[in-house]
């Protein structure tokens, strides 16, 4: 039986998964990129990047573009990739479990 405590509580929600999932495949993601290729509101993106980032799962950088705002950039860190790593294992054991022999 699966150990299912294994399971990062924190990457399991479908909107940090999507997160990380951007983060871990391209790397770093301006805050815009995200909000358009996720499709979600200011209020919800900014909650879970707030999470992933105080949990240090993600980095914020703020760019200087020359004009007036800063660029908010976020990228995984590397305590990020090793818990998305064990996420997506330990999903990789659940599938293995699951499978016909």
């Amino acid at each position: 039986m699966f150990d299912f405590e294994q399971l990062d509580k924190t990457i399991h929600e479908r909107s940090k998964l999507s997160i990380m999932s951007l983060l871990s495949g391209r790397g770093a993601w301006s805050y815009q990129e995200l909000k358009n290729e996720l499709d979600m509101s200011d209020g919800n993106l900014i909650t879970h990047l707030r999470k992933l980032t105080d949990v240090g799962y993600v980095s914020e950088t703020k760019e200087d573009t020359g004009g007036g705002r800063p660029r908010t950039v976020f990228a995984i860190t590397r305590q990020g990739r090793i818990a998305f790593n064990g996420y997506i294992n330990a999903l990789e054991e659940i599938v293995k479990l699951n499978k016909p022999d």
